[in-house]
């Protein structure tokens, strides 16, 4: 961005008359705005310029030809404009301040939208239509969509050549996939075979990925700056800069050991006893860091200029990548459903057995960490532009560790993510989903969790040895409730110091953990054994105490 003085030089001048002289089309749009022009309408016109290809917007220029420069006064803080679009519009925006000798000339550069991501502004997706703003239409909605069908990491990288490449990365992964596959074949072959085997390098040149996962750095800085991972470490969450930053401008497979072990220095052991046993569990478990980074390099978006950042704060790791979730990927349905966004990148991980299948680091994540008595990951702060993942460390709940290792290895090896899941749901007393009732079904036979109930009504806890084993044996009577008879003896003693009788929500009122249909059996068999009486209907009707039944001590 130019400013400061009251001259621009030759280049901007010659620069803006060609402008001037330029048809009004695609990438160009002329406003007077000579005191001033809505900040608004501005960020709508980034907006549609972003999604239509990129363009400029010239401020200070009349629109019909001849063009004349009239000057404009608009957008005097023009860093602040700048930061302000780029909150709008989160793209690499730049602004430019020619000084004409007619007048001052902003100019506005907006780059064009990543493949498959349209723009939107204030939850509109902009476009132009002869001089107004109009939504783009569905049917155009639709193929930017369809885009990002689109394997960039299968793409040839023009003007990379084998010498980019890191030998020592590439015989890791030679090594790793003939171990994974057991064909010692691979371990004698030419580096350009094994590329190709691999199907990162053809005929007319090497693809992206073998510049993400090999490449050197000076060959990254010029080809492909932003495959690049920042790690920084952080021993508080108060903004300020970092105690550590370590920048990898590498192929993966040439700094992903050396990453872990930066990690591992500051990730302390948390205790807990179980019985006469002391056991310890990392704060952060190594294969649930691998996954995520590996889910961060096969999955972000290599169009945007961000690099991928992993965080470390003493008790929780953040991993955050530029793109959003993939087309039909959303944080309800990740752990169902897969849509690798750089498939040639995700298909060399498990050939190598980096992953143990594609699609599974989430679930693996998320199995970890309630494995572990952790909170679930979570993607607080994801846009369509960034993926946050956190991964919390702090363990929890020591005596669910201990309740998950008494379930036993064997049973535990059984779970599915599902069966994690609901564990989870059920230890923190969350309603559970009616998909989950099969995987509950089998957990209760399994004698992991206790079903309370009927119908409805139908409640289920964590088995009695869990509470057992935490010495919480009345946390576990408080869950599962009292049983039908001792319920029945409340009813009984609450009627019995109500001559006139009790409707049935004061009754309600008497066991309020049953709820209605619970209370009203109950109330049924109480007159099928002749110790109730029900007076009146509907709105009028009162439950009494039979004059057959005796007094009866209370509870």
């Amino acid at each position: 961005m130019s400013g400061g003085g009251r001259r621009s030089g030759s280049a901007d001048l010659d620069e803006l008359r060609g402008w001037l002289e330029a048809q009004e089309g695609e990438q160009l749009e002329f406003k007077e705005a000579k005191s001033r022009y809505p900040f608004e309408t501005l960020a709508q016109y980034c907006c549609a310029f972003a999604n239509e290809g990129g363009g400029r917007i010239i401020l200070g220029a009349t629109d019909r030809r001849p063009r004349m420069i009239v000057g404009t006064s608009a957008f005097p803080q023009l860093e602040r404009t700048r930061r302000g679009l780029m909150d709008k519009v989160p793209l690499n925006i730049r602004v430019r301040e020619i000084y004409h000798p007619d007048g001052r000339v902003l100019a506005f550069e907006v780059p064009s939208r990543p493949i498959g991501v349209p723009v939107k502004v204030d939850g509109v997706y902009w476009s132009r239509k002869a001089d107004s703003l109009v939504p783009l239409s569905e049917d155009r909605l639709r193929e930017i969509f369809a885009e990002s069908a689109r394997d960039f990491s299968a793409e040839i990288c023009s003007g990379a050549r084998l010498e980019d490449l890191d030998s020592e990365a590439i015989e890791d992964f030679r090594r790793r996939w003939a171990e994974k596959s057991g064909n010692n074949l691979l371990r004698t072959v030419p580096i350009d075979q094994i590329l190709r085997d691999a199907e990162l390098l053809a005929d007319d040149g090497l693809t992206n990925a073998a510049l993400v996962l090999f490449g050197s750095r000076p060959a990254l800085g010029r080809l492909l700056s932003q495959a690049e991972v920042v790690f920084e470490y952080r021993s508080s969450e108060s903004a300020g800069p970092a105690q550590q930053r370590e920048e990898y401008r590498r192929g993966f497979f040439s700094f992903y050991e050396e990453l872990w072990r930066t990690i591992n220095l500051r990730n302390d052991a948390q205790h807990y006893q179980d019985g006469l046993f002391v056991y310890d569990v990392r704060t952060f478990a190594e294969r649930s860091v691998r996954e995520a980074l590996l889910n961060a390099v096969s999955h972000r978006d290599y169009q945007l200029a961000g690099s991928i950042f992993v965080r470390q704060y003493p008790r929780r790791m953040v991993v955050q990548s530029p793109g959003g979730f993939p087309l039909g990927i959303t944080e309800k349905n990740i752990l169902d459903r897969q849509s690798p966004r750089n498939r040639r990148i995700a298909e060399v991980f498990a050939k190598c057995g980096l992953v143990e299948r594609s699609g599974q680091g989430m679930n693996l994540m998320f199995e970890e960490s309630i494995r572990q008595g952790k909170d679930r990951p979570d993607f607080t702060g994801t846009d369509p532009y960034t993926v946050v993942l956190s991964l919390h460390g702090q363990v929890s709940d020591p005596q669910f560790v201990g309740f998950l290792e008494n379930v036993g290895r064997e049973t535990l090896l059984s779970f599915s993510t599902q069966d994690f899941l609901l564990l989870d749901l059920v230890h923190h007393e969350r309603p559970i989903p009616p998909e989950f009732a099969e995987r509950t079904h089998r957990l209760t036979e399994l004698g992991v969790l206790e079903k309370i109930g009927r119908g409805r009504g139908t409640r289920h806890l964590l088995s009695r040895r869990f509470y057992a084993m935490t010495g919480a044996k009345g946390a576990y009577t408080r869950r599962r409730g009292l049983d039908d008879e001792t319920n029945k003896e409340l009813l009984l003693r609450h009627l019995r110091e109500q001559p006139t009788g009790s409707p049935l929500a004061e009754l309600e009122q008497v066991v309020p953990q049953l709820g209605r249909a619970k209370v009203q059996r109950l109330l049924g068999e109480l007159r099928e054994e002749g110790k109730v009486i029900l007076h009146g209907s509907r709105r009028w009707a009162k439950w009494r105490i039979s004059k057959a039944t005796s007094p009866e001590k209370s509870v």
